[in-house]
């Protein structure tokens, strides 16, 4: 009698271990194609699911857009000559007598070093007075020493040159070689040879992006750009802030790709064939090819494009469907753009699911089996 109910005991196993699975479901990377379509709008869901084509490709192909605006690509070239506050001047006076009246006698020249432009754009010279310095050249400053001293010292000859000062600096900082506060000379006053004497960028140059303040003005670029357009070359100004850094977009890989991860943008940009190659491409044990997903929230301009609508308003929740085995699918997916904050979702294939239950029942009966064994 007890032998017949452990027979029995075997067939009663599998059919438990059927009902559980049945209950609790298999393990998953993440959802299946079924059940994300299941939230769409057609099933009264609050997610639009579009399958991608060309007409798709072109209306959600926004890139960002970055520029420098009027003010500063119109901006002149700042004269390397004209003195400002803050700048230093370096000022000698040759005197042609016995008894000089800013020297020592015996001295045929009076070197003034460092005499430094105030605020408010004037210098003091001995004998000379306050001299309004900023908005001159050392040539108009040097005549205006000349004819002061000229009234005391018969025919002094000045020298005046010019060194940049905090009137006249920019500050770098970021990924450059050499962060620091440099002066506007007279090789050094754009952009590009500005960066330059800091030593150039330190990052990928397809993804670094320079940042120029300017008071209450602030734009950015792409480096890239600034070589391949000369408008973007902007003239500097004293004072201007120049920030190098990575770009900060990344998306966001999920479900049966090579690897799982936030990652980040390696190029200006990104397709969506591309975002799965930066994850190592579809797994090959379990990647269902027809189930590639974009989950993005799409402004409301460019979902009503996408839907041939007019009424949305408002973000719209928008799921972009990718098959790589039709025709055209790798094409789709090389024109389709991955844009900041995206997810990328590949879901499993049905046969990785089937594998799933078959790997349960019969891991599950083997366990009922050894029971029955131990039992008996």
């Amino acid at each position: 009698m007890k032998s017949l109910v452990f027979r029995w005991a075997r067939p009663i196993a599998a059919v438990a271990a059927l009902a559980v699975i049945s209950s609790c479901g298999l393990p998953q990377v993440g959802p299946n194609k079924r059940q994300i379509y299941s939230g769409s709008v057609q099933q009264q869901g609050d997610a639009f699911v579009v399958s991608v084509n060309d007409r798709v490709t072109r209306a959600t192909a926004v890139v960002p857009a970055l520029g420098f605006s009027d003010s500063f690509k119109n901006a002149a070239q700042l004269g390397s000559d004209v003195i400002r506050p803050g700048d230093v001047l370096g000022i000698t006076v040759y005197e042609n007598v016995d008894d000089p009246l800013l020297g020592v006698e015996g001295a045929p020249a009076t070197l003034l070093e460092e005499v430094q432009v105030d605020g408010a754009g004037f210098i003091f010279i001995p004998y000379a007075g306050r001299i309004k310095a900023a908005g001159n050249t050392p040539n108009g400053i040097r005549r205006i020493i000349t004819d002061k001293l000229g009234e005391q010292t018969p025919d002094p000859q000045v020298e005046v040159r010019r060194a940049a000062g905090d009137g006249s600096t920019v500050a770098l900082i970021g990924s450059v070689g050499a962060a620091g506060v440099y002066p506007i000379e007279r090789p050094t006053r754009t952009l590009g040879t500005m960066l330059a004497r800091a030593g150039g960028v330190t990052i990928e140059p397809e993804i670094a992006q320079v940042t120029v303040v300017r008071g209450n003005m602030r734009d950015k670029i792409w480096f890239n750009d600034l070589y391949k357009n000369p408008q973007l070359d902007i003239a500097l100004r004293g004072g201007d802030q120049i920030l190098v850094e990575e770009d900060t977009r990344s998306f966001t890989a999920l479900g049966a790709t090579g690897g799982q991860a936030l990652v980040p943008f390696e190029t200006q940009t990104l397709s969506a064939i591309e975002g799965i190659a930066q994850v190592g491409g579809l797994s090959a044990s379990s990647a269902d090819p027809t189930g590639v997903f974009v989950f993005r929230n799409e402004p409301q301009d460019i979902a009503n494009q996408v839907l041939g609508r007019a009424d949305l308003v408002g973000a719209q929740r928008m799921v972009y469907v990718l098959d790589l085995t039709q025709p055209n699918g790798m094409f789709m997916a090389r024109d389709f753009v991955i844009r900041d904050g995206d997810t990328l979702y590949v879901t499993e294939a049905p046969f990785t699911q089937w594998s799933k239950v078959i790997t349960a029942i019969t891991g599950t009966a083997s366990s009922a089996a050894s029971i029955t064994a131990v039992t008996e």
